[in-house]
């Protein structure tokens, strides 16, 4: 008999456009599909959450990544948050802060305990919270929650601290090692490459589930009314040739390297120079680093490339802003761009990717690791640019990448094979049914573990006459 479950969605933010809030939005998407009520517990919420009605919604703003006491724990446990400005907190204020963290996280956990109690949730599906310490509270809430209140929690890992630098030295280690993730045999955990699944098994000696990011490939990015302003809302003409990076502007994406491309295609082809614009569609997130976004606008003018920073102009869902300019979604900037540059020196896996060949744009993307591990024999059809790097760090773009480019560019038939063996091949391999099956096998192999766990909510629950 097929058993459904009432699960709650905990995250620091949700209906964002970042990488977690979009998979996230497709995890309840498939789990509503599969017949469960899903509930969410977040910090923030960015947009609304089509699937999940305003009275299943939890928020608790200690969850929020920019919460007054993660601004305050941040800089004192994490010294290189911020690159160049190492904070030298003393160890009575780090230790003041241990306790108080302790404390806030109990009295989040048992707020989002009464939500459990109130709704009769069976199962939390924690969203990277117990991976990435961007919301210590919400970390520590879920650690309680599984280990004092005994709530069954599937644990969603979509990258981890230890892989990052700004948070690898830190003053809170013998916690993190704790609570992130907790390794407890009662709960479960699903990473999305076999890159992470090696290194969680390796490191905290966990055997997760994997669901790599998945894609609609069913509902993908088109062409509409609305969204074929968007050239001339954003002052561009039929005839630009729109290089786009649909991505954060953060430094693991390596966004130097992108223009370096885009003005080597232009010095090699100097009569396209006119035409073309790099857009960059979204803002830093919550990888801040001024820094960095000065240095690329810097590179960019040095080389001779029309950078547009167009993140105000975008957002979520489509509507207008303050002046009451249209607003348009990543997927709407997508369908508009001539080509994609996607070529990180990291990633989790690569939901930019996937959304690119959904919209049938041709790109070209560095081999990042997981990309070599989890995408790269899957059929993709793209300019492949081998993570080779020259003394300086800058990645080595060989001449016949070029000439692809312009090839793709500049004959309509050439770019229209590529892309749509892309779509086929990518919609097989990361497709919604993928995901489905996927949580299918979740739920069936952790189902013991969440009915104990109704069944321990329901004796909470009992009454006593004397």
């Amino acid at each position: 008999m097929k058993q459904s479950y009432k699960l709650a969605v905990v995250c620091g933010k949700l209906g964002d456009v970042d990488g977690v809030s979009l998979e996230v939005d497709k995890w309840i998407d498939v789990l509503c599909d599969m017949g469960h009520e899903i509930y969410t517990v977040s910090g923030v919420y960015a947009a609304d959450l089509p699937r999940v009605p305003a009275e299943r919604r939890l928020t608790v703003p200690e969850l929020c990544f920019d919460s007054d006491f993660q601004k305050r724990i941040e800089p004192v446990m994490f010294p290189h948050i911020v690159p160049g400005n190492r904070s030298n907190g003393s160890s009575k204020e780090r230790k003041k802060l241990m306790e108080s963290l302790n404390i806030i996280g109990s009295d989040a956990a048992e707020q989002i305990h009464q939500f459990i109690l109130e709704n009769d949730i069976d199962a939390l599906i924690a969203q990277n919270t117990n991976a990435m310490p961007m919301t210590l509270v919400g970390a520590m809430a879920v650690y309680k929650l599984s280990s004092e209140y005994k709530t069954a929690v599937i644990f969603h890992h979509h990258d981890f601290w230890w892989e990052r630098s700004r948070f690898s030295g830190n003053y809170m280690e013998d916690l993190l090692k704790e609570i992130m993730p907790p390794t407890d045999p009662s709960l479960e955990h699903v990473v999305i490459s076999s890159y992470a699944a090696h290194n969680l098994r390796t490191i905290r000696r966990v055997h997760p589930h994997i669901v790599p990011n998945c894609e609609d490939f069913s509902n993908p990015p088109v062409m509409d009314d609305y969204n074929r302003q968007f050239r001339e809302d954003l002052g561009y003409s039929k005839d630009d040739i729109l290089f786009l990076q649909p991505t954060r502007i953060v430094p693991r994406k390596r966004i130097e390297d992108s223009i370096y491309l885009v003005s080597r295609f232009q010095q090699k082809y100097p009569e396209l120079k006119e035409h073309i614009r790099f857009i960059i569609s979204l803002y830093q997130g919550d990888e801040l680093d001024d820094s960095y976004v000065h240095g690329i606008q810097k590179i960019a003018d040095t080389e001779g490339v029309e950078l547009d920073l167009i993140a105000e102009r975008v957002a979520s869902v489509r509507g207008t802003d303050d002046q009451g300019r249209r607003l348009y979604t990543n997927r709407d900037v997508l369908v508009n761009a001539d080509f994609v540059t996607y070529l990180p020196v990291w990633e989790g896996f690569g939901n930019a990717l996937l959304e690119t060949v959904a919209a049938r744009i041709p790109l070209a993307v560095a081999t990042y690791l997981v990309y070599k591990t989890d995408i790269m024999n899957r059929g993709l059809d793209c300019v492949e640019i081998r993570d080779d790097y020259d003394v300086n760090g800058r990645l080595l773009i060989p001449d016949n990448s070029l000439e692809q480019i312009y090839q793709i560019v500049t004959d309509p038939a050439v770019r229209a094979m590529m892309t749509e063996h892309s779509f086929n091949a990518m919609k097989k391999a990361f497709g919604m049914p993928v995901l489905q099956e996927k949580l299918k096998g979740i739920l069936e192999s952790y189902g013991d573990e969440i009915l104990a766990s109704r069944r321990r909510l329901a004796k909470k629950k009992t009454t006593f006459s004397v």
